[in-house]
């Protein structure tokens, strides 16, 4: 999604605040959300939305980042009070909200988006993705460029083995050893998975002689 769109769809929000909608995301964990759009914040590119199973149950704020909005629908109008009518009951009242903590939701989430997406290298082959993956798990890693960092003091380099592992001035040798061994393992982990899935080759089935018909 670029700017220009998601200008135009937090602009679009803003008109709607108040009102009932359904989100489409592209977040596998909420790929649908109806409620009542409680804000769209320009600043955080935030938005928030109010939901409820009955008009006896508590209210459920949902923060989401714009960016990750693929569509919304107009289910019902805002209330009255806001200018516009609304077909009865159909917008559920909406309790006191601690603005302070749903901020803070909502860039912790924005933050943990970010991180994830940091995360991920797409012009890297799937097997050093795969290695910078296996290595943070147990050590802290970063991309550089195409480069793994790992606990800011080795760099990795493609092809990315464990002789491809550079300590910086001052690291101490045991560090660079300590990752030039976990790269090794996960390498070693990852030829272990390919030997178990190769498919056998099946044999070929040996000709069958039947000699001359008889009577023929």
């Amino acid at each position: 999604m670029g700017p220009s769109t998601m200008t135009s769809l937090e602009t679009a929000l803003s008109a709607t605040i108040g009102a009932r909608i359904r989100l489409q995301t592209t977040l596998p964990s909420q790929p649908t959300i109806e409620g009542t759009l409680f804000t769209a914040c320009p600043i955080t590119n935030i938005v928030a939305i109010a939901t409820t199973t009955s008009p006896n149950t508590p209210t459920t704020h949902h923060i989401l980042p714009i960016s990750s909005i693929h569509n919304f629908t107009l289910l019902s109008a805002p209330s009255p009070s806001n200018g516009f009518s609304s077909p009865p009951n159909t917008t559920p009242p909406l309790s006191n909200v601690p603005t302070a903590a749903l901020l803070a939701r909502a860039h912790a989430a924005v933050a943990r988006l970010k991180e994830a997406a940091s995360r991920k290298n797409k012009n890297v082959s799937k097997e050093a993705q795969d290695l910078f993956d296996g290595i943070s798990r147990t050590l802290p890693t970063r991309w550089d460029g195409n480069n793994i960092v790992v606990m800011d003091s080795v760099v990795i380099s493609s092809p990315y083995r464990g002789e491809d592992c550079k300590a910086g001035n001052g690291v101490p040798p045991t560090t660079l050893s300590r990752v030039r061994k976990v790269v090794d393992n996960e390498r070693k982990r990852f030829a272990d998975r390919e030997r178990r899935t190769v498919v056998p080759a099946v044999p070929a089935i040996p000709a069958v002689h039947t000699g001359p018909r008889k009577g023929g």
